[in-house]
């Protein structure tokens, strides 16, 4: 029985991997009509980002943008990505400040990166409360590993690593490796 359906799939599989390039054309015009900026023809995306509020994103060139990615600019937000970054799957960038990701750095799955925490400590609900906002920076050459959190105000020299499942709460220098809760340096990094 599996055999069958095996052979009777296997056309409607070559047709999906045909109409690929289709789809990803698609996923670029779509995510191009929701951003203030354009989306250079070198984008591979795999797949449309959802995209949230006000729409300031500028994107660089030849960037590899994954599925699943989550991008949301707010009030005077915005969100600069560098040429040659690489974004893995399900990354979320929310910006009520400012977020620039510098040329050829990488982020990790799943790393959370927000420049804004909501107010709380009065008797107005949380989610009622506004913003408390300090733009992000992340320089040239990062690599953000996997499950990272980067909190606002935070700014990482060029090429710093920061560790999986890291929650960087200060300022990383250059050519620094951070991991850890909250992120400390580890060692400077080897020169290749």
């Amino acid at each position: 029985m599996k055999g069958l359906l095996l052979v009777l799939l296997a056309p409607f599989a070559n047709l999906v991997v045909a109409l690929e390039p289709l789809r990803r054309a698609w996923a670029h015009a779509k995510f191009a009509a929701r951003i203030r900026g354009s989306v250079d023809t070198s984008v591979v995306l795999q797949d449309a980002p959802e995209v949230h509020g006000t729409g300031r994103i500028s994107l660089g060139k030849d960037l590899y943008l994954y599925r699943g990615l989550y991008l949301e600019t707010q009030e005077h937000g915005s969100i600069t990505v560098g040429n040659r970054v690489v974004i893995s799957r399900g990354v979320h960038i929310v910006s009520f400040a400012r977020i620039t990701i510098g040329d050829n750095s990488m982020i990790g799955e799943y790393a959370s990166i927000r420049d804004a925490n909501h107010r709380y400590g009065s008797d107005t609900p949380i989610r009622d409360s506004g913003h408390d906002a300090k733009p992000i920076e992340i320089g040239r050459n990062v690599w953000i590993a996997r499950g990272v959190t980067i909190l606002p105000g935070v700014r990482i020299g060029d090429n710093a690593v920061v560790g999986a499942n890291a929650v960087v709460t200060r300022d990383v220098p250059a050519d620094t490796v951070v991991a850890g809760i909250p992120a400390k340096p580890l060692a400077a990094k080897v020169a290749n």
